[in-house]
């Protein structure tokens, strides 16, 4: 049997997807700007001209990959949203899983540099921000599906919500990549379910006992507590 040929819109495919294999793993490795075009094509078994037919620039391999991360994570969290279950189960399922997922999420150092660099570059600080605007918008339109399947109001607008809750989770992550040891998963999860259960479920907790690392403060000891307590305030 003779082997199938390609069509030239397929080979184009191949050499972009297998291009894009390359840089990811580069990027990954060596992080962004230490990576160089020769490097990826020299791991894609590809020559500069090929790179330069299918992407006008490194960045555009960059966007590529966060874009595809950022639906990644997406898709995590339409599927949390869409199990059965109260409205709190369907916060502390939330925050399990971007507890568990931090390890996990190869990409975030990548995000960081990304901020970076777009500090420098308006044409990729748009196409960054047009990413983060996406998500946002994402995560901003859940919490507003949570409070109005339960007839309940809005602390904030979502939106704000959203960027609050987001920048608390990349803030943790940052700290975390700067120093894995110092917070463990149980004191993320505890603050968290601090700000779900204190603005999410339009409760503020008083009094809390300054947290130390490894310590989980009373009132807040588990994401299935935060589900109870955001039970009991949105019903």
């Amino acid at each position: 049997m003779k082997p199938e040929r390609l069509s030239h819109a397929r080979r184009k495919e191949q050499t972009r997807e297998r291009l894009y294999g390359a840089a990811r793993t580069m990027f990954l490795g060596k992080g962004f700007a230490a990576t160089s075009v020769e490097d990826i094509v020299e791991a894609a078994g590809y020559t500069r001209g090929a790179f330069y037919s299918n992407f006008r620039s490194k960045q555009e391999l960059l966007t590529e990959l966060l874009r595809r991360d950022a639906e990644a994570a997406q898709a995590d969290l339409r599927a949390i949203f869409e199990e059965a279950g109260t409205p709190g189960q369907a916060t502390a399922r939330v925050i399990a899983n971007v507890v568990r997922s931090w390890p996990e999420r190869e990409c975030f150092a990548l995000w960081v540099e990304a901020y970076l660099l777009a500090r420098h570059d308006t044409a990729f600080q748009e196409r960054i921000h047009a990413l983060r605007r996406e998500n946002l918008s994402h995560v901003g339109a859940h919490i507003q599906t949570l409070f109005t399947q339960n007839d309940n109001a809005l602390p904030l607008r979502a939106e704000a919500l959203a960027l609050g809750f987001v920048s608390l989770c990349e803030g943790m992550q940052l700290l975390g990549l700067c120093n894995s040891q110092s917070a463990s998963d149980q004191t993320n999860q505890t603050v968290l379910a601090e700000f779900a259960s204190s603005v999410l479920c339009q409760q503020p907790i008083e009094k809390t006992p300054p947290m130390h690392v490894g310590r989980v403060p009373p009132g807040a000891e588990s994401p299935s507590e935060t589900a109870t307590y955001c039970d009991s305030n949105m019903s």
